[in-house]
């Protein structure tokens, strides 16, 4: 499927766009698919010998899985590596839709979209360097951590205070929530220990 040229270059412009439209397509989200190294993880690849490979993960992104669950929003892994720590991380949240080995991020993101029953102006997308630029371009919201590629943040929706690994997805899903007007019921609930919070 050849690129939509005119469309790949006008999407900067969503960054300008007035407070009430970005309400509106928070609203719209049904799918939030994140790259892993460099949104949920700092990007580094420790290797523990031959077949080992080690990746730190953050608690509150995993939360954040749990919380865009709740509010009824598919959350979907995407990368273009294979690491069995994703898949038991993934397994741990509930986040059945993950995605390996992934040599096109956009024809897959377009994809496990398809698949889903969900348009392109329904899905939320995180990445963080070059790779992540496709998707980024053609979905209704795009977020970027504070250490993305510069090429990234430029055309993000959302630029990120948090770095990856560190809060990155945490901080996207909060701001999704509140735009959406769901996080004060959400805290209200989890303050009054209505909400278990296990395997995060």
């Amino acid at each position: 499927m050849a690129p939509d040229e005119s469309r790949l270059w006008a999407a900067p412009a969503r960054d300008k766009l007035k407070p009430e439209n970005q309400i509106m397509n928070a609203r719209d989200i049904k799918l939030i698919i994140s790259d892993v190294d460099g949104v949920w993880t700092d990007g580094k690849i420790i290797y523990g010998g031959e077949r080992t490979e080690i990746k730190e993960f953050n608690v509150r992104d995993g939360l954040a899985a749990k919380l865009a669950q709740k509010a009824g929003i598919t959350v979907a892994l995407l990368t273009s590596r294979r690491s069995q720590a994703v898949e038991r991380r993934a397994r741990e949240l509930g986040i059945l839709e993950l995605h390996q080995g992934a040599p096109n991020k956009l024809e897959e993101t377009q994809r496990i979209a398809q698949r889903l029953g969900v348009s392109l102006d329904e899905v939320l997308y995180a990445g963080d360097d070059l790779p992540d630029l496709g998707p980024m371009t053609r979905v209704a919201i795009s977020a970027a951590p504070a250490d993305a590629a510069a090429e990234v943040r430029k055309v993000a929706t959302w630029k990120l205070e948090s770095a990856g690994g560190a809060g990155a997805f945490r901080e996207l899903v909060e701001r999704l929530l509140r735009e959406r007007g769901e996080w004060d019921a959400i805290v209200e609930e989890m303050a009054g220990g209505r909400t278990a919070a296990s395997s995060l």
